[in-house]
């Protein structure tokens, strides 16, 4: 078994390598640079509008609205994808980041992040032009439908826009069991263990050696989303419509005041992120620098693995909301990567930096430091236990979130391979295999997850560079009418034409 594991584990670092650092950075800083470019600095020069729109908006009744069959509110939309990305990618990816690729990693997660808010709006504007109802009545959206009928619409594109599709909903399945569930359940364990057990855990032990707090945690995990994740759609997004506003807010405060208990520290910790942007050089005293390559690759990959843009995931909840234009999702898409990389993730980075743990001299992680608990320590020294116990509730909330939201995008990924009925199967096993992350105790299931979200992000990135025309004629669509006020312009809202019609009329009657 050992030697299996092993000959997996070097697989999949080749695999993770070749998709990341030789294809996937290029690919995904390209596209949203191009992305950023073809819609003008969309989120620059329309930062008033789509904030408006969007944080700006939370309280407005229509983003709310949840009336139509087999939707949810726009809001509802939001929480259910942010419940998927704001997860232990918020705390303990950014401090693997940093740990692995020094402060600098933090610049490089805020460049993907400003470039990713165009790659996410894209994502979500496809999503909604080309999503379609299912058999039980509910909006199906997400990438593999943009490959289809999109990139397959291309002459001679056709048998290359399915297999695409295809390939990215068995990556979205397969990822599904590892970044949004076992590798979220394990976490969740590990730092309840921790927090509230101690070494107790490892003295109490059933047949096989299995570990009796481990399993208990993960029966009560499992009971718990399967209430949740087998009641559907509409019982994910009410669950997350209540949690994922409590839980980032809750999650904030207690940052900021560790920030502000730090506070001497944070011209230290900002001037430190600038520095080692491009590179740690061998410095006296220590083994090694870490190279502008790793700096660029922690900050990157960290910074998707957090917000998700460019893997195309989140739209395919963002597909199922009730909105009529595709740009007013797209704009929630923009929000999402704000709110997670640079509210959420900026926070725990200023935690770590600030914490004393990390040489700012250096950029390096001081000796006995892990980046697992890195932030629960951090927390800790300033309010004792209680800070761990904190950590330990954030993480429970955050992976706990992250786990109904991918429920939802593996099954629509089933639902198009295998069919509506075979998603209901995948839930059942989706819930299941919980138990199963809370036992394991190697960290594979975390890498090979990031390969599969590198395996994703092929093929969506794929269909969105030859979707970019569409993207911007819907966008200058959406301006001409909105913003410019130019009536006469008939809005571009589905590739069908039948919900075309149906939804140009909702919108001229001002019902959208």
């Amino acid at each position: 078994m050992e030697q299996f594991l092993e000959n997996l584990t070097g697989i999949n670092d080749a695999v993770n390598s070749f998709v990341w650092v030789k294809i996937g950075l290029f690919l995904l800083i390209g596209t949203g640079i191009l992305m950023t470019c073809v819609t003008k600095f969309f989120q620059i020069t329309h930062i008033g509008h789509w904030w408006k729109k969007t944080g700006g908006g939370v309280f407005d009744k229509k983003s709310h609205n949840k009336n139509e069959k087999g939707s949810v509110s726009q809001f509802q939309a939001l929480c259910t994808a942010l419940a998927a990305t704001i997860g232990t990618g918020n705390i303990a990816g950014v401090s693997a980041a940093i740990c692995l690729g020094g402060p600098g990693a933090v610049f490089w997660m805020w460049i993907a992040a400003f470039f990713g808010m165009m790659t996410n709006y894209s994502e979500n504007v496809l999503g909604i032009f080309y999503r379609r109802k299912n058999d039980e009545g509910e909006w199906s959206g997400g990438a593999m439908y943009y490959l289809q009928d999109g990139l397959g619409s291309y002459k001679g594109c056709k048998v290359i826009g399915k297999i695409l599709a295809i390939l990215f909903s068995c990556f979205a399945a397969l990822a599904s069991f590892g970044i949004g569930n076992m590798g979220q359940v394990n976490k969740i364990t590990l730092n309840i263990e921790s927090a509230f057990f101690g070494n107790i855990s490892d003295t109490m032990t059933v047949a096989g050696g299995i570990k009796v707090i481990p399993l208990c945690i993960g029966l009560v995990l499992m009971m718990t989303a399967g209430v949740i994740i087998l009641g559907g759609l509409k019982r994910i997004a009410a669950v997350a419509e209540t949690v994922v506003p409590f839980m980032a807010v809750a999650y904030i405060l207690g940052a900021l005041i560790l920030i502000v208990f730090n506070f001497s520290a944070i011209p230290a910790a900002f001037a430190s992120i600038f520095k080692f942007a491009f590179g740690i050089k061998p410095i006296a005293g220590a083994a090694a620098g870490i190279v502008l390559k790793d700096v660029i690759t922690q900050g990157c990959k960290r910074g998707v693995f957090s917000n998700e843009a460019g893997l195309g995931s989140s739209v395919m909840v963002h597909s199922n909301s009730d909105v009529k234009e595709p740009v007013k999702q797209g704009m929630w898409g923009i929000f999402e990567v704000f709110a997670d990389t640079f509210v959420v993730c900026t926070m725990t980075a200023l935690v770590v930096l600030t914490s004393g743990f990390i040489d700012l001299d250096t950029g390096l992680a001081k000796e006995g430091v892990e980046d697992a608990t890195l932030v629960a320590k951090a927390f800790s020294n300033v309010f004792g236990k209680g800070g761990e116990w904190f950590i330990a509730v954030a993480i429970l909330l955050f992976a706990f979130t992250t786990i109904l939201g991918w429920s939802h995008y593996g099954s629509k990924a089933v639902e198009y391979l295998v069919g509506t009925k075979a998603a209901k199967i995948y839930k059942v096993l989706f819930v299941l295999i919980i138990v199963a992350g809370a036992l394991m105790e190697s960290s594979l299931a975390w890498d090979i997850s990031d390969t599969f979200n590198g395996l994703m992000m092929i093929p969506n990135l794929i269909g969105v560079i030859a979707l970019c025309p569409l993207v911007k004629k819907i966008t200058d669509n959406y301006v001409a009418r909105r913003l410019k006020n130019k009536d006469e312009v008939n809005p571009l809202l589905s590739f069908d034409d039948k919900i075309q019609e149906e939804h140009e009329k909702l919108v001229r009657e001002g019902a959208e």
